[in-house]
């Protein structure tokens, strides 16, 4: 009997600890959807790779001097040239680089040179908000005058052609899209989802965010969120995005891969959480870039069609010797030399209003190559035609 006591005793701890490690790394908010989240179907006929680099750029990161930010954006234009230049897609195109850009960090002169840059085909400008304690009426204003900013000064930012409005991508700043933080902090909109469809969204990038609290029960997907104006976190689950289906609720909401990471345990035994995250810290190996093309993200009914978006802050001098050097060498060499044979698998790299574009496209029936359709809703920015 002492021994059965024993062995109850020692689950029960075991049971405890698990709990514990789950809630501290605020796995509860999504660990049972992911573990109940079916495979994704067996494709018949080479998959087509869908890969988005979204980066929360903040050249001020870290409330730096002047000069910092201007080494910083510099060393990013020098040598992104360098990496991106020695990559090709199936297309013919470099890696896409999109730079999700702090309103309130603007600058011009950094602007002009990220603007040259993608002007030359290495990527695409879209939004980026830092906030607190915020109100409807400063947040209009805010966004629309930044978008009006980036358009009008640097060439960024396409309009709608059937509305004219200008139209653009988003990442919300401490991940706290419509205010998902639990103690309110950085967003105080509790209808953010409604005002950035209003204010030409075409989708956000935010996720995921885990381990933060702000991360969503809704993993691995592509889906509508449809915002309550009197509760926050309102995308927490949605109707996912699918083939003859049609836009729903208030925003698209678009995933990276959200996992756990059982070949780099903690103290040997926890898994790690794989969130799509490239820096120092989490380097882009070939084993990460077969575990986020595995996780298969897509539109319902084209599995054929994989979207991999992962993300990093690309403007910490910690992280930039692994974004811009040997780190990513490697990753772009195991994603063509890999993912892009053209029986099994077909690459592309695609910016995020590009990974939109193919998403609707999917959504409204069309299959065969997916490169066809990088401009299918929203045309390139002012910029990308300029350097075309």
């Amino acid at each position: 009997m002492i021994v059965v006591w024993l062995i109850l005793g020692l689950l029960a701890l075991g049971a405890i600890a698990i709990t514990v490690a789950i809630r501290a790394r605020n796995m509860q908010y999504w660990l049972a959807g992911y573990l109940r989240r079916p495979r994704p179907p067996a494709v018949d006929g080479p998959i087509h790779v869908m890969f988005c680099f979204v980066d929360h750029f903040e050249p001020a990161w870290g409330k730096v001097d002047l000069a910092t930010q201007r080494a910083r954006v510099d060393r990013w234009c020098r040598d992104y040239r360098a990496l991106a230049g020695a990559h090709r897609d199936a297309d013919g195109r470099m890696p896409q680089h999109t730079f999700f850009y702090p309103e309130e960090e603007y600058l011009e002169e950094h602007l002009d040179k990220i603007a040259a840059l993608c002007a030359e085909g290495y990527g695409e400008i879209e939004i980026h908000l830092h906030h607190d304690n915020d109100n409807e009426a400063n947040f209009r204003r805010t966004i629309e005058r930044f978008n009006t900013l980036l358009h009008d000064r640097h060439g960024a930012l396409p309009r709608d052609p059937v509305t004219g409005q200008l139209r653009f991508g988003f990442i919300h700043g401490n991940w706290s899209l419509d205010n998902s933080r639990a103690d309110g902090r950085w967003c105080g909109i509790n209808n953010e989802l409604i005002l950035l469809r209003e204010l030409g969204c075409y989708a956000d990038f935010t996720l995921p965010s885990a381990p933060s609290d702000t991360q969503t029960k809704t993993s691995n997907a592509i889906y509508y969120a449809t915002d309550d104006p009197l509760r926050p976190k309102s995308h927490d689950r949605g109707v996912p995005v699918r083939v003859g289906g049609e836009a729903s609720g208030d925003l698209m909401i678009v995933q990276g891969p959200l996992g756990l990471n059982w070949r780099e345990r903690k103290f040997g035994v926890l898994p790690r959480i794989e969130n799509a995250d490239v820096r120092r810290g989490c380097p882009p190996t070939p084993e990460r870039v077969d575990a986020w093309v595995a996780t298969g993200i897509h539109v319902e009914g084209r599995p054929e069609w994989v979207f991999v978006k992962v993300h990093t802050h690309g403007t910490q001098e910690r992280d930039m010797d692994t974004l811009l050097g040997a780190a990513a060498q490697r990753m772009h060499e195991h994603l063509e030399r890999v993912y892009n044979d053209g029986k099994r698998h077909v690459l592309h790299y695609v910016t995020a209003r590009e990974t939109y574009n193919i998403i609707k496209a999917a959504e409204a029936g069309h299959r065969g190559n997916p490169h066809t359709f990088r401009d299918f809703l929203l045309p390139p920015p002012p910029h990308r035609l300029a350097g075309a």
